[in-house]
């Protein structure tokens, strides 16, 4: 018998928990479940079910086989269902969620560029901070940062990892200097973002370990762009990531304070619902922003 059908027929029972609905599953017989499993068993000269007239359940090299064989068939549906996207032309309308630091500051750059590989896709894009369930509101991908929720189901690629920086402008550099170590930020003026764990201490990080240094707050803002032009215009000291800082960093409208030290980093994550039965269209943004970011354990906003 087809050994590759004979797998498939093997993980539907223990999926089902029975040879009846698995063959009600599969549309089947019966009698053919049960040959595929007994051919299977007499092929690898072991046992993999017990059966009872109440139950089944898996020997131990029946579980190890599971296992190997639920990976290979999902690799098997993962390459068919590219092939087969690969033969269709994108097309149609793709709805796009991101976060709102990266939309606004990386997509501008990177969806222009899809367009025109794709002319013939809709982009419908929704930018916000707030927790998005993708299927419940029929997004087909979404770009999320690691302190976003999102369902553990999801298929979750890293496009990188991002890291939290303090900046300032040549001119509050110039006015009030610039910190040489973590405890003199404690002396400047800071902007900072609306989290209860940052309102107090900024815990910056370094060769030396963590240190969780108390700052003044001259100003808190629940939306980082408008700290960011604030930073600019020689408001303060800000803590930002380097996806969010990039240009600035690079025109020298923001300088770098403490290099050596940082606030963590930021794990960019590209989300979608499933690998299998994936449409062209969400086929061809997946394979796009993968091709963009193929270092995804680097900084790739770092500034250059």
């Amino acid at each position: 018998m087809d050994r590759l059908q004979s797998m498939r027929v093997f993980s539907k029972v223990v999926e089902q928990g029975s040879f009846a609905r698995a063959g009600q599953a599969l549309d089947i017989s019966n009698a053919v479940v049960t040959r595929h499993v007994a051919d299977l068993e007499s092929h690898l000269g072991t046992r993999l079910l017990n059966r009872t007239t109440r139950k089944l359940s898996l020997t131990e090299t029946g579980q190890a086989y599971l296992e190997r064989i639920n990976q290979i068939l999902h690799d098997i549906d993962d390459a068919e269902t590219n092939a087969s996207s690969l033969s269709k032309k994108p097309t149609g309308t793709l709805r796009l969620y991101s976060h709102l630091g990266f939309g606004q500051n990386q997509l501008g750059r990177l969806l222009p560029a899809y367009a025109q590989a794709y002319p013939d896709v809709t982009l419908d894009v929704t930018l916000s901070d707030r927790t998005v369930d993708l299927v419940e509101e029929g997004f087909d991908a979404g770009i999320f940062i690691n302190l976003q929720k999102f369902d553990a189901s999801m298929i979750a690629r890293k496009l990188g990892s991002s890291e939290i920086m303090l900046c300032a402008s040549p001119a509050y550099i110039k006015q009030h200097g610039a910190p040489k170590k973590p405890e003199d930020v404690s002396r400047h003026r800071c902007l900072n973002f609306a989290y209860e764990q940052l309102r107090g201490q900024w815990p910056i990080e370094g060769p030396e370990g963590t240190a969780h240094i108390p700052i003044t707050s001259r100003m808190i803002s629940n939306n980082g762009d408008l700290l960011r032009h604030c930073a600019v215009a020689g408001m303060g000291i800000v803590i930002r990531p380097s996806l969010v800082l990039n240009d600035d960093l690079t025109s020298g409208r923001l300088v770098r304070l403490l290099p050596q030290h940082r606030l963590g980093r930021m794990a960019v994550m590209m989300v979608y619902p499933s690998r299998r039965l994936l449409s062209a269209t969400v086929r061809s943004f997946v394979d796009f922003m993968t091709a963009q970011f193929p270092q995804p354990e680097t900084d790739p906003w770092a500034a250059k």
